[in-house]
């Protein structure tokens, strides 16, 4: 046999080895699937409860994408010294930066912070070394550049109503509305507390990780998420909660119970202590894409966080209507559209072509992920129309079955109002969430909220309102909204010629304030 031929047999036979050898083991995982052949891939994190759909191969990246990280917070280190212990400043060290160590020293994709080498990076540009030396809750309002919230001294839990949310618009599209997140009410609590945090932990004893899962690589940023939320429940709510001196013990007046937050896992301590939902997602330092690696969500409908877990961005969803006709458009507008960001807390950003379901908010894309500073988080809201109170479905659920006998009364205004934020440390991009219900009864007295949504639900196109769930009860939310228009155009509280569009309010509504301090008795 010819010499060239031995090379061209050795080469045909080395290289796909070789190619195989440089796979990352999720990818070796995904070659022997599609050969017929079944690995082991246990790892130490929760595990998955429902099946994952095969990932489709990776496609080809920018290298751009690879090289972009998030802007730097390291100046911020300078401000935060002066806080700190001598023991703590010692261990801090020299602030030195070095670009190419740092980007030569990243921590791999699913390696734990706790055990790495101090000289490593997380991609937020901080070393472990100083991440360490920072210890158990610094500063983050410093660290992150947004201020703590002010404290709610007239806040009464027994009362509390989340503000009355209605972020319907004219006209309609769908699209992400943005606007600058208000740091009092990253977390807002209400009067449904001990009912909701009860309900969730009963989803999770019987969901376990279709509802809470973490996996390896997301310690730093569970426990950054962690106390951010006690750093900031405390500060807001100073009535209900607080922190020992010594960081350990989170008293809960509201349930009368006192936690050492170091005997659990930090999503178990959210899950707890705090009604909302939170998806931690993270960089992928081979490949720059963002993926879910992290959360507590018990508020899906027909979907859930067990389905999820460990995809990527743009694997997560299927397309939403329209989407490739009218939706191409990325969330890197935003990034291009911060400088438009003032303090008018309720004046829109801009509007960003929604990207995937369910809560409308989880599918931004990479570039954007990869851009997005600590100090703009931003919030949005997405509806539903319900019958009762459904706060979680799981997948392949039918709420598409038209009931003819269902009381006007039953029919309630589901709100999933979400923010978005960078973590300071970690680097990781959170999502978090709470579902807010409100019988549509109340529209009665709420001026334009009842020609604005019978707007919407006539003339909107028919598959978005298919994709709001809303055409199996508009046989009886349209008669009942008519009445309330003409209620309202009669007593004056609106126009009779006035142009459906958009209040001003968005997205609430005129004089929303006077109603919600009414509910609440000041």
């Amino acid at each position: 046999m010819p010499m060239t031929t031995l090379v061209c047999l050795a080469l045909a036979v080395c290289l796909p080895i070789i190619t195989f050898l440089a796979l990352r083991p999720s990818q070796k995982d995904v070659v022997w699937r599609r050969f017929g052949f079944a690995r082991n891939t246990s790892r130490p994190s929760t595990p998955t409860l429902e099946k994952q759909p095969l990932s489709k191969p990776l496609a080809s990246h920018s290298s751009a994408l690879v090289t972009a990280f998030p802007p730097f917070q390291r100046s911020q280190l300078k401000e935060l010294i002066r806080k700190l212990s001598p023991a703590q400043q010692k261990e801090l060290g020299q602030l030195s930066f070095n670009q190419a160590t740092f980007e030569s020293s990243l921590l791999r994709f699913e390696e734990d912070y706790s055990d790495a080498d101090y000289s490593k990076y997380v991609y937020s540009g901080f070393s472990i070394r100083e991440i360490k030396a920072l210890g158990a809750f610094p500063d983050y309002s410093t660290l992150s550049g947004v201020p703590m919230p002010s404290p709610y001294l007239d806040f009464d839990i027994e009362k509390a109503r989340p503000r009355p949310y209605r972020p319907f618009r004219w006209p309609y599209h769908q699209t992400m509305s943005l606007t600058k997140l208000e740091p009092d009410w990253w977390i807002e609590l209400e009067s449904t507390y001990k009912e909701r945090i009860a309900q969730r932990k009963d989803l999770y004893a019987k969901h376990g990780p279709g509802v809470l899962q973490w996996l390896p690589g997301s310690e730093l940023a569970c426990k950054e998420l962690m106390e951010m939320v006690i750093q900031f429940i405390c500060a807001r709510y100073p009535t209900y909660f607080t922190l020992s001196e010594d960081k350990l013990w989170l008293e809960n007046k509201i349930l009368g119970i006192r936690a050492n937050i170091r005997e659990k896992h930090p999503l178990l301590i959210l899950l707890d202590h705090v009604p909302e939902d939170f998806a931690i997602t993270l960089r992928d330092p081979e490949t720059g894409y963002y993926a879910f690696r992290a959360g507590v969500i018990c508020s899906a409908m027909g979907w859930s966080l067990g389905t999820k877990i460990g995809l990527r961005l743009d694997e997560i969803h299927q397309p939403v209507p329209d989407y490739k006709e009218k939706m191409k458009f990325s969330m890197d507008r935003y990034v291009e559209s911060l400088k438009a960001i003032d303090d008018s807390v309720h004046h829109p950003v801009i509007s960003i072509p929604l990207q995937g379901q369910p809560s409308a908010v989880l599918t931004p894309s990479h570039s954007f992920f990869s851009k997005m500073p600590t100090n703009k988080p931003i919030q949005r809201g997405s509806w539903d129309l319900e019958v009762d109170k459904p706060l979680f479905l799981a997948p392949g659920s039918d709420r598409h079955a038209q009931d003819g006998d269902v009381d006007p009364s039953r029919i309630h205004l589901r709100v999933d109002w979400q923010t978005l934020r960078r973590l300071p440390l970690s680097g990781a991009i959170v999502f978090n969430f709470k579902a807010v219900f409100t019988p549509i009864e109340e529209f009665r007295t709420e001026a334009r909220i009842p020609s604005l949504l019978l707007q919407v639900l006539r003339h909107a196109k028919g598959n978005l309102m298919e994709y709001k769930h809303a055409p199996h009860i508009n046989h009886i939310v349209t008669p009942l909204l008519e009445r309330y228009e003409t209620e309202q155009k009669e007593a004056g509280l609106v126009e009779r010629n006035w142009e459906v569009c958009t209040p001003d309010e968005s997205p609430l509504f005129p004089q929303w304030e006077k109603k919600w301090h009414a509910q609440q008795g000041f």
